[in-house]
Order: C-alpha cells, then structure tokens, then sequence
C-alpha cells in the first residue's frame, strides 16, 4: 500500500532497478450526505469526511477496519531482504546532492494515505478527519491526538506545518516551484488542526489530497541535528513510520526494523501491514553479482526484471530442491513509461527529424524476440495499460482541447487528423532496411549528408555523434544492437558504461550531461499539477523529472487542462489530448512492459490468496512463516 501521493519531491533512486523499486501516492472528492457516516456536510458549503476521493465515492466507509486485499489477522515476525544495485552515501531522499540508500523515506507518514485497491483515493492516517468546501478551496485536518514519532514525542501541527514550509523552501527546485503557486497559505489552527488556503484562480482539484500527502517529519529533531533538506546527511529524518532504521553499512546494506511501540497497529490502514520484524536491502555492484547471491541465499526475495535471467536462469539448486518459489503474479500496474530519453537541451536533437531517424532504428520486435523471450508488450502510451491512452484519430472531445492549440499555432494541423504515435514497427532481423530507408531520408531532410567515410555530419563538418550513458550492465545487450543500426544509419553512435555515482551526476540539475538516457516517462493514473516537474517548461532546466527538457507551450496549455478537469471524463479527454501530443514531441524511444509480476522467494512467505490490482506488496501485506523458515534452516537452504 502507498502511504502518500508524494511521488514528485523524493529524488528518483539511483541504479536502474531501484528507480523502479520503492515510491510513494494518493487524490480528492465532492459529494452528499452518507448514512455510514463516511461524510457529513456541516453547512451548505462544507464537508467533513474521513477521506476524499479524485471522482465519486470512496470505496471504504468511516467504519471500515481494513482493507479488503490484507489479511488482518497475518502474524507479525521474521525478516524479508532484497537487493538493489550500486550504492548510497545519504540517508536524505529529498536532496540532489548524495546517493540516497533505498526506502529512506519510509520512516515518514502523511496525513492521507493512498490504497492498493483504488484509483485515487485518499484517507484519513495521521488526520481523524479533514473539511473541505465544495470547491476545494481550503482545507483544513483534524489530526489525531494520539501519533507519535518514532522516539515517543507528538507529532503536532507544528511539525506539519514546519515540514511543509521546509519543503516549500527546501525542497527540489521544480516541486517547490509547483507548490509555492498553489497554497496561498498554511497554518496551525490549534495544535492538532492545521489548515491550508489555495491560491485563488489554481485548480483546486486534487490539492487537499496533495497536501495531506506531505510527508512529515519532527521539528525539533531536524533543528537539533542541525540537518538541511537540501544537503546530503547520513542522519535520517524522524518520522512517524512503522519502521526506523537499523543497521546501516554505508554503499552495503541497509536495514529497517519494525518500531514495537509504532502508533498506527491498529489503524484499519495498517492493520494486517507491516508485518516483517526487519526490511533488509543488500547492494551489488551488477545484476550479474545479485543473481549469485539470491542463489546462494544472502537474500530471500528476487522481484525479477531481466527477461533473459528469467528465462533461462533459474535452474539453480534451491529452485530444484523446493526451497524456492518461482511465480508469476498478477499486476493491473499502469506501464512505467520506460523509454531512451533523448536530451532535448542538446542542438542536434531539436530537430524532431533526428529524433524520428533515431528512433526508427531501434527494433523492438527482434529485441523481445531474440534477447526478451517474449515476455514484454511494448510501451507506445505515456498513460499505456491505462483507459487514458489515446488512440486512432483525436475524437470530438479530444479536438476541444487540440483545436485551440492549433489556431493559436501552437500544434501543427495534423494533430488533428494524424493517428496516435506508436512506437516504430520492425522485423524479424536486427536491421530493419525499410526503417533504415526511412531514417536515412529524414536525415538527409534535416542536413545530415552522408559523407565519404560513410559518416553523416552537418554543412559544417560536424558528425552526428549519439551517446548512450548506461550504468547497468543488464541494459548493454539492448544498447549494443541498437548501436551497430545506428551505425549502419552513418551515426556515430556510442554506449558510454558509467557508475552509479556517475551516472547520477551526469542525469541530474545542472549538468544534464547525456545524449541518452534510460529512464522513465512518468505519469499518474489521475494526473494533476505534477505534470508541471514531468513535462513543464517552467521547471524544464532544474527538474529532477523532466531531464529530457521538454519545453513546449502546447504541452503547458493541455497540462492546464489536465490540472482543471472536473469529470472523470473532462479528465480522460484532456489527457488523451496531452498524451497524443506529447507522444508527437518524440522526446523518447518507448521500450517495454510486461502485465505481471515476475518473482521468486524463499519459501517462508506468505500472501494473500487475491493481491489488489496496483500493488505486489511484498514489503507491506505479506508475511512470514516461522515453521517455513525452520525448515528452510535445518535443509541448509538458509543460514
């Protein structure tokens, strides 16, 4: 389960599995009257509910005492580990500088938290209740009296508010630019009320639930450690979380114990949670490293993403013997956006041509069929797997939100006739010679004449150099045969291998100093004003999230219309509109999904029988099995 929305102010993990690995949720509602006392309205204009909701109703009532996907009864106890890849030298998520160690915000609540089971849904953990009027223009939580932090100390207003001023001033560049548009104010109305204005004439949609996604953390233990949310820290933040830290070997492992005295046990968000005595993350330098050690049972749970390890891998003598369990689960996840990100800043890639040229060349198909196995679909939506994603040709709805744009020449006319951009077709060899056909004339269009070394470059002289900077060695047989078609194009195509530490220096603020990357296309099933770090020209050249830096007025205006839409349908249309228009833009190469969740674990978990379609929850609602284990040990097949 999600705790919180606050997916846009933590710095995205640094090695390609941990960026998909660990995050944060949530969202917002109107309504009337109901009976299980779910919301009640106080007077003509305001609600008073233990949750809130984008559209409709929520699915939980004010008496609900757990969720439907857990088993509320699921014993506490025993340990899970798991691995990721590279290092870490901070114990602060919310900072540029340093390398953040894997679920170092999970020691932080938010007043809302998101489910598994729901499309934005938000309810009420730190808060009792939350009032809100019908236009949302304000809201104000009533927090529970009974939250501590993870030392014993109150969680107040106070904190609440401190945490929200520090992130106001503190936070990434982009989220802090975002935010300081839209509250007007916040202030403590007592110490266990606390309330938040929006600034007038700001879609107010989703920001209720925005801010109680906050995370919060103890003011006088961030001012007694003197810590700087904009510095890089080993000491952590103190929250309010179910689990604190333990043991911590810089670059190694990192270890999460569960709190005994944790305030929230019985919350009926919680209940049937957190159920592991200690959360631990091993590091490897490879994929290659981490696979051996699974194997040899240094951890004990393998979300698995190489297709090929998959497929051919698991053969190993813990598997054979039954010690192992190797499933296929599954997941109503909306796709990553896993794509090659192009560097918009760079001049040779303003052309859209290029962009086309280069992504043209890259074969999806004999990729999944000779080095994936067949396992992946590919990603052609920023919104795919999602009812959100636009297809065909715009329909009426859609063309209300693309016609402006293209009066105001904004969009070229075609966006409203053109179908859907889908990723490149090719066939069943590497290189793909109608593709090549295709590329070799939109260079040519664009100025990139092949010389007589067989090179492309422009009128001046300059060759047409691309360079891929990879920093998981899993990625280079995907990045190779797309460098030999490049090639084969005249570009002077390269994959540049780099270390984590690297790689996290050449991707981020101010540097952006990458041709390519691997990275993700993000979006949120109802998606609002963080857009604006993902896509937005404001935030283009601090963005931890936009590193492609995109800048396109078009694609701020449809952002707008995103962020106003008041009907689930007014909000599927504006963003099917910026979905076909930001595929246009061509700032990526989409790459692969797959609808399931591959895995194997020792055998001495437990889960329940019907997972909820958002989430694997291996770390939240599962459990362990003592006798399990014991068995496990006397078989030699744990230490």
């Amino acid at each position: 389960m999600s705790k919180s929305k606050f997916k846009a102010v933590a710095k995205t993990q640094n090695s390609h599995q941990a960026r998909q690995a660990f995050g944060l949720l949530s969202l917002a509602l109107i309504g009337l009257f109901v009976l299980s006392g779910a919301k009640v309205v106080l007077s003509k204009d305001l609600i008073k509910a233990h949750g809130i909701s984008t559209f409709g109703d929520l699915k939980y009532g004010g008496d609900f005492t757990h969720l439907d996907y857990v088993n509320p009864d699921a014993p506490k106890g025993g340990y899970i580990s798991e691995w990721t890849q590279g290092g870490f030298d901070s114990m602060n998520p919310f900072s540029l500088k340093g390398r953040a160690g894997a679920m170092s915000s999970t020691m932080l609540e938010s007043l809302l938290a998101g489910t598994s089971d729901e499309i934005g849904a938000s309810y009420c953990l730190i808060c009792e209740t939350m009032e809100y009027p019908q236009d949302r223009s304000s809201v104000i939580f009533n927090l529970r009296k009974d939250v501590t932090f993870s030392d014993g100390t109150p969680l107040t207003a106070d904190d609440v508010i401190f945490s929200f001023e520090t992130f106001l001033s503190k936070g990434l560049t982009d989220f802090r630019t975002v935010l300081s548009e839209q509250v007007e104010s916040a202030r403590a109305l007592d110490p266990y009320r606390v309330e938040f204005t929006f600034t007038q004439g700001k879609p107010t949609r989703d920001l209720p639930a925005d801010m109680g996604g906050l995370p919060i953390f103890s003011k006088a233990h961030y001012q007694s450690n003197g810590l700087d949310l904009e510095e890089s820290s080993m000491t952590p933040l103190l929250g309010s979380g179910p689990y604190v830290p333990d043991r911590v070997i810089v670059g190694q492992t990192l270890s999460y114990k569960r709190n005994p005295n944790y305030w929230g046990a019985v919350h009926p968000l919680m209940k049937g949670t957190n159920n592991f005595d200690e959360i631990r993350i091993e590091y490897f330098s490879d994929g290659n490293a981490a696979f051996e050690a699974f194997k040899a049972g240094t951890y004990t749970f393998r979300n698995e993403n190489s297709s090929k390890s998959w497929a051919t891998s698991y053969d190993f003598p813990a598997l054979e013997a039954g010690h192992v369990v190797k499933a296929e689960l599954p997941s109503g996840d909306k796709a990553s956006g896993q794509a090659f990100l192009f560097n918009l800043r760079r001049e040779k890639f303003q052309d859209l041509r290029v962009r086309e040229a280069i992504a043209l060349m890259f074969n999806f198909e004999w990729s999944n069929e000779t080095l994936f196995y067949g396992l992946y679909a590919r990603i052609n939506s920023v919104w795919e797997n999602t009812w959100q994603a636009a297809e065909g040709v715009p329909r009426l709805a859609e063309l209300s939100h693309l016609q402006p744009l293209v009066d105001a020449g904004l969009l070229q006319p075609t966006i409203l006739t053109n179908t859907a951009i889908n990723g490149d077709v090719s066939g069943a060899k590497q290189l793909d010679r109608g593709n090549l056909r295709k590329a070799s004339a939109l260079l040519d269009a664009a100025g990139w004449a092949v010389g007589s070394d067989g090179m492309r470059a422009n009128a001046v002289g300059e060759k047409l150099r691309v360079e891929f900077l990879n920093d998981s060695p899993a990625f280079d047989r995907v990045i190779l045969p797309y460098v030999e078609n490049l090639k084969a194009l005249g570009i002077d195509a390269m994959m540049t291998k780099v270390d984590d530490a690297q790689y996290t220096d050449r991707t981020r603020p101010p540097s952006y100093d990458f041709d390519i990357i691997s990275s993700r296309a993000r979006s949120g099933y109802f998606s609002g004003s963080e857009l604006k770090q993902f896509y937005g020209s404001q935030t283009a050249d601090v963005s931890a999230f936009n590193v492609m830096g995109l800048k396109s007025a078009a694609v701020d205006r449809l952002i707008d219309d995103v962020m106003a839409a008041t009907s689930k349908q007014a909000l599927t249309d504006a963003t099917m509109a910026l979905d076909r228009v930001l595929r246009a833009e061509r700032f990526w190469v989409p790459q692969w999904y797959k609808n399931k969740h591959t895995v194997a674990y020792y055998d001495q978990y437990e889960h329940p029988q019907t997972l909820p379609p958002y989430a694997l929850g291996e770390l939240d609602f599962w459990w362990f099995n003592p006798e399990k284990a014991a068995k496990l040990k006397s078989q030699g097949a744990l230490r």
